[in-house]
């Protein structure tokens, strides 16, 4: 009998680690997406749109990248797809230098 509720109590805490780990995954891959959408967003800002794909690339591997212009401003989303499914996305705007 105890063996067997140890082994529900083993299983339990796997369940709970790899959670555990799966969250804190997501988060580092949140924040990748994060700085990527900001270099991104720095880099078209100063004319370097091509440049600033290519961060993303590097910075956060998988994600896509999506730059919107606007009038004088720029906007980029990164999206990437997380640990369990989950979808992760982050979005940073910056304004166009003058050339």
């Amino acid at each position: 009998m105890v063996t067997v509720e140890a082994a529900v109590a083993v299983c339990a805490l796997l369940a709970v680690m790899a959670l555990a780990a799966a969250g804190l995954t997501a988060v580092i891959e949140q924040m990748r997406c994060t700085d990527a959408a900001r270099e991104a967003a720095r880099l078209v800002a100063r004319g370097e749109r091509q440049r600033g794909e290519q961060v993303v690339g590097e910075i956060a591997a998988g994600a896509s990248v999506v730059i919107r212009g606007q009038a004088d401003a720029v906007r980029v989303v990164v999206s990437k797809q997380g640990p369990l499914g989950l979808p992760l996305t982050a979005e940073a705007f910056a304004v166009l230098e003058p050339r």
